[in-house]
């Protein structure tokens, strides 16, 4: 008996399509023998073309930028079988009404996490060594940083990292850590002390967790339990020279309480992400010392992109041909990390 093979087709705005998705990918996609792609361009739903092969659909294949799949957009999609989204976080797209109506999601968040939890290591190494305060005192003419007199710890051996979070992120930056001679705190909920201790890191409270920490890193996902959570006791409650890394999301701190802290000093924090973005020219967060901001890079950009466009595919075609995900989200997992 053959199988009958499995329309498929993506949704997403053309650039985020092109920006990720290579013909490599692409080719692996249509020439698969259980895929049967409709078109290798994003189907619009404003179409009346386009709307007729919605209609076919089994599998969708989503991107950033891709419109909320809710009740309205599952009218759309009446076969509808499957998500495999080619980012990260599914929460922009995935209605909870997906997971009712029996429809599998998969996400390449795995994949995106890879270049976050590199760019992490690399700001907790460079924090460790202050090289980001060395560097502005190089430009500002100094022949000497003289490091080790301004600041109370250089150096990353022995040093104390915290990681709030153990997402897929959270886990991977406490893998990387595990090479390097330190101690590795973690606060996360959903994790038991012996879980904790099988990744190589003492489970703490938050409060506990925040002002042991030396360099504290956010990995949390941003949910209504998140937000916020790093208010401003926590904030005040931070030891004199640690440093704050945000590579997750801007709302899981009190930003305004993070800003008066910065301005007294004795704290540094690398931001790659803000309360609001792209961050607004006059926010005070910009003229903040011992302050180092990127534009929401640490995710997949580039070259990296292609790891999103593999994984996509490779449960595209994994689904067609078992009719299961490899990587699937549950909703449990939807809930509390996705």
């Amino acid at each position: 008996m053959v199988r009958s093979r499995t329309p498929t087709g993506f949704m997403m705005p053309e650039p985020s399509f092109r920006r990720v998705f290579g013909q490599v990918d692409l080719r692996r996609l249509e020439s698969d023998p259980a895929v049967d792609l409709l078109a290798d361009s994003p189907l619009d739903p404003r179409s009346g073309a386009d709307r007729r092969l919605l209609g076919r659909l089994e599998l969708l294949i989503t991107g950033w930028g891709t419109p909320r799949i809710d009740a309205r957009t599952l009218e759309l999609l009446p076969n509808l079988r499957a998500i495999a989204h080619s980012a990260g976080t599914v929460r922009p797209v995935v209605d909870p009404i997906v997971y009712d109506r029996g429809i599998a999601v998969s996400s390449a968040a795995s994949a995106n996490a890879v270049p976050v939890a590199e760019f992490t290591l690399a700001l907790i190494t460079l924090a460790a060594k202050r090289a980001f305060w060395a560097a502005d005192r190089v430009r500002d003419g100094a022949v000497d940083a003289d490091l080790e007199t301004a600041w109370p710890a250089v150096g990353i051996r022995g040093r104390t990292v915290g990681i709030v979070g153990a997402s897929t992120i959270g886990r991977l930056v406490i893998d990387r850590l595990r090479g390097l001679d330190l101690d590795v705190l973690l606060h996360d909920p959903t994790v038991r002390p012996a879980e904790a201790a099988e990744l190589g890191a003492q489970l703490l409270d938050l409060p506990e967790l925040v002002a042991r920490s030396e360099i504290l890193s956010l990995h949390a996902p941003s949910l209504p339990s998140t937000r916020g959570m790093i208010d401003r006791t926590l904030i005040g409650s931070l030891r004199p020279g640690a440093t704050l890394i945000n590579t997750a999301r801007g709302d899981l701190l009190d930003q305004e309480a993070l800003v008066e802290r910065l301005e007294r000093g004795d704290l540094v924090a690398l931001l790659d992400v803000a309360s609001e973005e792209p961050l607004p020219r006059d926010s005070r967060l910009r003229g903040a010392p011992n302050t180092f901001l990127t534009p929401h890079i640490a995710g997949s950009i580039g070259t990296e992109l292609g790891r999103l466009s593999a994984h996509a595919v490779d449960e595209a075609i994994a689904f067609a041909a078992s009719g299961a995900f490899r990587c699937a989200i549950d909703q449990t997992t939807f809930a509390l990390r996705a």
